[in-house]
Formats: C-alpha cells, structure tokens, sequence
C-alpha cells in the first residue's frame, strides 16, 4: 500500500510541476513585460527604418532628413517609457571593491 501511495504522490506532484510553467505568466521565463517587448520592437523597427534611409543615396536629403530626425525624437520618447535597467553581476563591482595597492 505505501508502494501504490508513493507512485500516486509522484505523479500528482509531477502533473502538478509539468503545468506550473505552462500556467505562468511570460515574464517569468524571460524577465520581461510585454509593454518592454512592444516598445522594444518599436524602437527597434524605427532604428531600421533610420539606418535605411541614412544608407539609401538615391533618397534626397531634403526628403529624408525630416524623417530621421522625427525618428530620433520617437526613440527617444519611447526610451524614456522604459524603467532604467538593474543588471545583476555575478561578481560585485570594481568600485565596490577595496583598491588596490601595489608597491
């Protein structure tokens, strides 16, 4: 009987472990939100669009310029949506860190 019962737990907790990921919501397997990851695909398509028309010499400046500099001043818009990052390091930082001496 305590054979039979440990099975059924295994396989309870398995079913139950196999469906918390799928549960979950995205953020938790890639840290981000999905406001980042439209505003990041925005800037991202602007950016191309910037690199395209600053690389294509058949376009007149004239047409172009306006275009870019409005570019510009979205990216910029959309970055200042964004929260600062906080990287996390594996060692502490060199400032952090006592100096030095080498005599």
């Amino acid at each position: 009987m305590t054979c039979k019962a440990a099975v059924l737990t295994g396989l309870a907790l398995v079913a139950v472990l196999s469906a918390w990921p799928a549960s979950a919501h995205e953020t938790w397997r890639h840290g981000h939100s999905d406001h980042w990851r439209t505003t990041h695909a925005a800037i991202y398509a602007i950016e191309n669009r910037v690199a395209f028309l600053e690389a294509d010499p058949e376009i007149d400046d004239g047409y172009k310029a306006p275009i870019i500099v409005q570019g510009r001043a979205d990216i910029l818009e959309l970055r200042a949506t964004l929260h600062p990052a906080h990287w996390r390091w594996a060692s502490p930082c060199c400032y952090s860190r006592r100096p030095i001496r080498i005599r």
